[in-house]
């Protein structure tokens, strides 16, 4: 059985635009996006869960996040969240 690959790459340079744009951008054609945090941005589960916290604000208020091991999945929802 082969796993899927990542969608979005999480590296050394952080959550800048350029990445939330790609976000969006896949977001456009998907429903989830699956993000892996590579071990230049930091395999700290603490750190993983800022990243996770901080791409939900820069996205909006109809996403929901989950972490698993060192990857982020990210849910968009039709409704809008309270």
């Amino acid at each position: 059985m082969k796993l899927k690959q990542c969608d979005v790459q999480l590296g050394k340079q952080g959550i800048s635009d350029n990445f939330i744009e790609s976000v969006k951008t896949r977001f456009k054609t998907h429903e989830n996006v699956k993000i892996c945090v590579l071990k230049n941005a930091g395999h700290d589960r603490e750190k993983i869960r800022k990243y996770s916290e901080e791409i939900l604000e820069k996205l909006g208020r109809n996403y929901t996040a989950r972490i698993i091991g060192f990857t982020i999945f990210v849910k968009k929802w039709r409704k809008n969240m309270r």
